[in-house]
């Protein structure tokens, strides 16, 4: 099946636009415009060798639009479209599987922040959705992505990575080798707080970068978008992530970015993310807020050199380097980070 034919699968026309969008690292996405119904959508073909389940994210979606109706939820759902056949899943002559969202119109997003302000909203908008969620025994959710906050597998892989890389790529690669090294005890109280049940299991989005807030034209959030990676793990990878996302000056692949990380931004985004969480979390989370934004960025670094030394077979990338690239940043924003926290 080709992507007309995909297409058709789901509108039943030929008549229609196509619009790459460009700026995800895992699946293809597309606007959809069906001209015959005068309506916009995205289709997306599923990454199945990141989501090797792709029915689960389907029914985690499901799963939470449910639980974000049932608790009032006042900011606009994204709503996955059935084929004309039914089906939420369509697969290709290759066996890839595609879906279609629906699209809200007149939105848009942004890949860093571009003010305090909406920084601010953005935090605040992800801590509704978390609090929304968060009201009710934990439901069926399932990993996505199996161990992808298993951070002693992302350790363990990232030195497995070190010892089977190519000569040359470990050489490129030398300087980030040794600051990563520097740092590898990190994400260890992390590690031993979960092992020891001392924070308590949430749903969690997994993936809070600001680009996944769709914002209207006076910066307001309209919804929150892309539950791929919605799971059951700690609200401190949220916060984390948060950081890690929003208080970036530069580009995330921007190698030769120096002091890119915003002590301002910072403080908006935690008085962001507190402003509907604060009170529902516990002693042991609050206080571990700063210590988690640090492993966060530190994760998200080892990932990047983990896939680059492995031949960046993960992450979509454009040149050969991409992905120490977007190391390199992620070391100067934790560089910055730790500096404000008075860690280094």
């Amino acid at each position: 099946m080709e992507l007309n034919d995909i297409i058709f699968e789901f509108i039943g026309t030929d008549h229609y636009d196509l619009t790459p969008i460009t700026d995800g690292l895992i699946n293809t996405t597309y606007l959809l415009e069906d001209k015959k119904q005068e309506k916009k959508f995205i289709l997306q073909k599923i990454n199945n060798h990141v989501f090797k389940q792709p029915e689960v994210i389907v029914n985690n979606h499901l799963m939470i639009n449910g639980i974000l109706r049932s608790n009032n939820y006042q900011l606009q759902i994204i709503e996955p479209i059935p084929s004309l056949t039914h089906k939420l899943l369509v697969e290709d002559a290759n066996g890839q599987p595609w879906r279609m969202l629906s699209f809200i119109e007149n939105s848009t997003t942004f890949l860093t922040a571009p003010s305090l302000q909406t920084a601010f909203e953005a935090a605040k908008a992800f801590s509704y959705f978390l609090s929304t969620i968060n009201t009710e025994k934990l439901p069926a959710i399932e990993d996505a992505i199996p161990n992808f906050l298993n951070f002693e597998k992302r350790v363990a892989d990232y030195k497995n990575s070190v010892k089977n890389a190519n000569p040359h790529l470990i050489e490129n690669a030398k300087t980030e080798i040794e600051l990563t090294n520097h740092l590898l005890s990190l994400p260890d109280l992390w590690i031993e707080m979960e092992k020891n049940s001392q924070i308590p299991k949430r749903i969690i989005h997994a993936d809070v970068k600001i680009s996944n807030i769709l914002f209207d034209h006076t910066h307001q959030p309209l919804a929150v978008i892309d539950l791929d990676t919605m799971m059951i793990s700690t609200l401190l990878y949220d916060f984390g992530t948060m950081i890690q996302s929003y208080t970036n000056m530069t580009k995330e692949d921007d190698g030769s970015a120096r002091k890119n990380f915003n002590p301002e931004m910072y403080k908006a985004v935690k008085d962001g993310f507190l402003f509907y969480l604060k009170e529902k979390l516990t002693p042991k989370e609050s206080e571990n807020l700063d210590y988690a934004a640090q492993v966060a960025i530190y994760i998200q670094e080892l990932r990047f050199l983990t896939d680059y030394l492995n031949g960046s077979v993960y992450y979509s990338t454009k040149y050969p380097e991409h992905n120490l690239d977007r190391t390199k940043n992620q070391l100067e924003l934790l560089k910055g980070l730790r500096e404000y926290l008075g860690c280094e």
